[in-house]
């Protein structure tokens, strides 16, 4: 075989990792930096900041949701519409798992788990659009 069979070998390799890197869904970011919460001075000024955010990506999650249901075959409609009543069940019963802690950490750690679930599932249903 010649040297030039094993550059065209070559190219073929290369030319398919750039295409199965290039077909794999980019990873939803968020559009704008995420403020700092942790820099504000009052707990209740803390809460108040993730609750912002957190609605920020509550508004995003449902749009998202309803791009994707609406793009979907109706089998695939009730799967997602399930998958989503319990993903819901999930965040809600591990979120009162943290806000159940004594003291005024929990408000925070409660806050915390919303906007960090709430980001991870909407960031996964702009993948699946």
């Amino acid at each position: 075989m010649s040297s030039g069979g094993g550059s065209i070998a070559w190219i073929v390799v290369v030319l398919a990792c750039v295409v199965v890197l290039w077909a794999r869904p980019l990873r939803a970011e968020p559009a704008v930096p995420q403020e700092d919460c942790g820099d504000r001075k009052s707990t209740a000024d803390i809460v108040e900041c993730l609750a912002t955010q957190t609605a920020v990506w509550d508004r995003r999650l449902g749009a998202a949701y309803q791009k994707l249901f609406d793009s979907l075959p109706a089998r695939r409609r009730d799967r997602l519409r399930n998958a989503q009543r319990l993903w819901i069940q999930f965040r809600d019963a591990n979120c009162a798992y943290f806000a159940s802690r004594s003291g005024t950490i929990a408000r925070v750690e409660a806050g915390q788990c919303l906007l960090r679930l709430t980001t991870a599932r909407a960031m996964e249903l702009e993948e699946g659009i």
